[in-house]
């Protein structure tokens, strides 16, 4: 057996659902990634537009790196309700399902620690660091050269057998490897991720403008929600999962395995109105431990408040935002103003 081979078998023993093996050379993304940069289509994470060599090169990263070790982890829970069901419920929020349980940076990264711990018991010692989601990698460049998966429109990866539901890890090491081969593109021209982003976030196929996505704007924007967007989030409060849900590849999806990833203080079916009770010190409390905590309580209630007013039109919450309204700081107000007036325009059910 050879040694990627060997490698590849002691991360599936370990819970990972794939392992792949890619390179280093990353020359191919260059023109891509730097129109995407130029074209401001990053928004406000500054951090993209930084360390653009390391990024393309991963040497350059870690010196001395020769293989990329890339590993998939299916995370989608099953629930009681089916997720698109949720987002026509307008009085429940909507999370993103990644976010429903624990933490997945802490998850992986100490599984991966393991999988390099005991590579080098297995394969003998090696240089490597381990990443998941953090610093500046690029994850989805590698994962399609070491055969997870193909970037789809959407610009998530897809495997025809397991969907796009999954985390991806990396272990960069000094281990000369046996590289996989990319698969093939199978979207073909399904356009159903590009029709469904409910703020035409996805510009063009493989291509999406962060500042138009929800992901991003309830996730990695820490300002106001522009108005142009406020009415098309609905009732996520955190990220939005539209253009996974109706990919046609999602149908082979498989449900995860890991205890940590399962919902939590039932995010998977919980009401505006309760996530909007929570005080500071509730939300810090309850998401301990959860990748939403470091949105911060601001723009957790900022998220949530422009939800209530895309609810159906109901008396209570504008009397509940009225009666609340002094304790937020101006940043909330002014979203709360807008709420109101959404909640104002909107005709009496009961009449």
């Amino acid at each position: 057996m050879s040694t990627s081979s060997i490698i590849k078998q002691i991360g599936l023993e370990l819970g990972f659902q794939q392992v792949g093996i890619a390179d280093t050379e990353l020359d191919a993304q260059h023109a891509h990634y730097a129109e995407w940069i130029a074209r401001h289509y990053h928004g406000e994470m500054g951090y993209m537009a930084r360390n653009v060599d390391k990024r393309l090169h991963p040497p350059e990263l870690v010196p001395d790196t020769l293989s990329v070790i890339c590993v998939r982890l299916d995370y989608l829970p099953e629930e009681q309700q089916e997720p698109m069901d949720l987002l026509d419920h307008a009085d429940l929020a909507y999370l993103s399902r990644y976010a429903l349980g624990r933490d997945y940076h802490k998850l992986m990264r100490k599984r991966l620690q393991r999988y390099a711990n005991r590579i080098s018991e297995v394969c003998g010692d090696m240089g490597y660091r381990v990443f998941t989601d953090s610093a500046p990698v690029l994850e989805k460049a590698l994962a399609v050269k070491a055969g997870i998966g193909w970037q789809g429109k959407h610009s998530n990866i897809l495997h025809r057998e397991h969907g796009s539901w999954f985390f991806l890890g990396e272990i960069y090491t000094d281990m000369q490897l046996e590289v996989d081969a990319p698969l093939a593109n199978h979207c073909g021209r399904c356009r159903s991720c590009i029709d469904i982003c409910p703020t035409a976030a996805i510009v063009e196929p493989y291509v999406v403008d962060a500042r138009r996505c929800i992901s991003y704007l309830t996730i990695e924007h820490r300002s106001e929600i522009p108005l142009e967007f406020r009415a098309a989030i609905g009732n996520r409060i955190y990220g939005c999962d539209d253009c996974q849900l109706v990919c046609p590849w999602n149908r082979f999806a498989r449900y995860t395995r890991e205890v940590d990833f399962k919902p939590r203080h039932g995010l998977d079916r919980i009401s505006l109105m309760d996530c909007y009770r929570w005080s500071e010190e509730e939300f810090l409390r309850r998401m301990e431990g959860s990748a939403i905590r470091r949105i911060g309580y601001q723009c957790w209630l900022r998220n949530i408040v422009i939800a209530l007013g895309n609810a159906a039109s109901d008396p209570h919450i504008v009397a509940t935002l009225r009666q609340d309204y002094a304790s937020h700081s101006g940043f909330i107000q002014h979203h709360v103003d807008w709420a109101i007036e959404q909640q104002q325009q909107k005709p009496d059910p009961k009449k």
